[in-house]
């Protein structure tokens, strides 16, 4: 049972928590004392370290991969982020902020840069493993010393489901301003390893599905106003479809669908 990709490794302090997310995850669990031979040994761990939930790699020094929107380069964009052109890529105005539903949530880095600039979003991420991550950095969020962060916090909020399954159910009534995707991005032939978090997310979740011509069709249909998908720089349009414009930006680009204008 131990050879799964991840698993879960008791922690002093959280075994309530702890056991409540491997039942949740169906996940085994070993104790740190556990002495497993080498073999049997997994490589990757979901454990609580300082009440930060995480994904830990014992083949490596690093620390834990988590959602901590209060430090390192999260914390830099909304901190430098006056020209990002994700947000004026969103549209509306400072009077009004449209509502974002961010298809491709992830590690929810995106999401909060828009909900620092008071865009209200809702994150949908369909893998249980990343959706428990992403509720856990929420929750700090939520509940963090810093007001601005709770206040940011606030604006967002996270929907464990299939991108594509939640979009054919929206009704009328639900439908988003804007829907914002990160669909997969090709593999770069210049460069190098991809991030740690995404070696551990490919490793314990797997790749994902390459599907995102499939959501997009669909976010064209239950957009109010636009779409807005985040591409590399020289990468092809996706679904061959040009957009309406493009912001660029030294690595990536924001193509732009628009619907329909947003009223003055």
């Amino acid at each position: 049972m131990l050879s799964t990709n991840l698993v879960l490794l008791m922690a002093q302090g959280y075994q309530s928590r702890l056991q409540q997310l491997a039942d949740y995850l169906q996940l085994p669990i070993i104790e740190a004392h556990d002495n497993l031979p080498e073999n049997k040994m997994p490589r990757y761990v979901l454990t609580i370290e300082n009440h930060v939930l995480g994904i830990k790699d014992l083949h490596s020094k690093a620390g834990l991969v988590a959602v901590d929107f209060e430090a390192g380069g999260t914390a830099h964009r909304r901190n430098q982020g006056r020209g990002e052109l994700i947000v004026k890529a969103m549209g509306g105005c400072k009077q009004r902020r449209p509502t974002i539903l961010d298809v491709t949530a992830g590690l929810g880095r995106d999401s909060f840069v828009l909900a620092s600039w008071g865009f209200p979003v809702n994150m949908l991420e369909r893998s249980k493993i990343v959706a428990s991550l992403l509720a856990d950095g929420l929750v700090r969020a939520q509940s963090s010393a810093n007001f601005e962060i709770e206040d940011i916090a606030s604006q967002m909020s996270l929907t464990n489901a299939d991108s594509i399954a939640y979009l054919s159910a929206l009704g009328e009534q639900d439908r988003p301003d804007v829907i914002y995707m990160d669909p997969m991005f090709p593999i770069s032939k210049k460069s190098a390893l991809v991030k740690k978090d995404m070696q551990v997310f490919h490793a314990v979740v797997g790749k994902e599905t390459d599907d995102g011509v499939e959501l997009f069709t669909l976010a064209l249909e239950k957009a109010s106003y636009r779409v807005v998908v985040k591409r590399p720089k020289k990468a092809q349009y996706l679904a061959g479809k040009k957009p309406n414009y493009s912001l660029e930006g030294k690595a990536v680009r924001f193509d732009v669908y628009t619907i329909k204008a947003f009223s003055k």
